[in-house]
């Protein structure tokens, strides 16, 4: 087996070898070539280095190579107790580092889903044609954390309970992957949360308890979803089971679940009024909840992430948001401390 196959796997996780495995990949980390000689530039270097060889490719000390792994920041696998790095994902994590890369003219976000910030995205890829790269991934809350702690996203939207706890939640949340040291968390706005109805429903004429017994086709969210959590904490607050409701599928974006319902496929879904408002759907209101980033620091510096700053600044998208409704961008790009 070729020993560079290894790289294609979640650097951040332990890897299940076998002996064979195990052996041909100590033995290739470790083969030095004949003429062997350290070089600054790692040229004679193997594809895995150990420790020591990646501090002397880093030019770093062995102990700040050991902190940047207790810090999860740097990429890296263990094999029968020791740290192996793949030489060309250190340099990718290099160049991502680098806060004038190469990869300062693209931009990768994914995390919650949003309506407005489909529509700011796609403006700034009109915008910016072929200039630059941006691209808005939705995955849900937690997901979209994982992504950016493996750098394979430049920063996650996120939301989790209603916007009195976000100075808590978020920062918690965050917390639990080591890289957070290295993330900033901004706020982008407010929304109104609550329930997306069929238009034949008449939800106005109901409430919320007489929704949740009356056998309507729900959708609901992925687990690790923040719209999902807030549907979990309303069956709990009004004694309700999941098992209670007549549950018909499970949709992976706001946008999908609220299309489920426009096309007469299920009747009631968690989510904000914007997201009900784009499909013309009606809306129950529950309260509002923060819609916050969380990024790397060298992410905020870029002028790329400025731009979508501005964009969401623009009279173009401040009137939008009031078209959708359920949005308050009155806390536009605050910093809320994680400590």
């Amino acid at each position: 087996m070729d020993p560079t196959e290894f790289s294609s796997r979640p650097h951040t996780q332990p890897l299940e070898l076998s002996p064979i495995e195990k052996k041909n990949l100590r033995a290739h980390s470790t083969r030095k070539s004949p003429g062997y000689a350290p070089s600054p530039l790692g040229a004679e270097l193997p594809t895995f280095m150990n420790v020591k060889q990646a501090a002397e490719y880093l030019q770093l000390n062995e102990k700040k190579v050991y902190a940047l792994l207790n810090g999860g920041s740097i990429p890296a696998t263990k094999v029968t107790g020791k740290w192996l790095f793949p030489r060309h994902l250190i340099d990718q994590w290099l160049v991502e580092s680098s806060h004038g890369g190469i990869l300062t003219d693209r931009l990768i976000l994914t995390g919650s889903d949003d309506p407005l910030m489909h529509r700011v995205v796609s403006k700034m890829a009109d915008d910016l044609q072929d200039k630059a790269y941006i691209l808005y991934s939705p995955t849900g809350t937690r997901l979209g954390l994982s992504l950016l702690g493996q750098r394979r996203a430049n920063v996650c939207a996120l939301n989790w309970g209603p916007v009195s706890e976000s100075h808590l939640r978020h920062p918690s949340l965050l917390r639990h992957f080591p890289q957070h040291h290295n993330w900033v968390l901004l706020r982008l706005f407010r929304r109104e949360q609550g329930f997306m109805v069929a238009p034949l429903i008449n939800a106005k004429e109901h409430q919320l308890p007489d929704l949740l017994s009356s056998g309507l086709r729900w959708v609901l969210r992925q687990e690790g979803d923040g719209s999902q959590r807030f549907m979990e904490e309303t069956l709990s607050v009004h004694n309700t089971a999941m098992s209670d409701l007549n549950i018909i599928e499970r949709a992976h974006s706001e946008r999908e679940a609220a299309s489920l319902i426009a096309m007469g496929r299920a009747d009631i879904s968690p989510g904000i009024r914007g997201g009900a408002a784009e499909f013309g759907l009606d809306f129950i209101s529950i309260g509002w909840e923060a819609f916050d980033l969380a990024l790397y620091r060298d992410v905020y510096f870029r002028a790329l992430f400025h731009r979508l700053i501005k964009q969401l600044e623009s009279p173009y998208i401040r009137s939008l948001a009031e078209a959708l409704g359920g949005y308050d961008l009155g806390e536009l790009s605050e910093l809320i401390e994680l400590a």
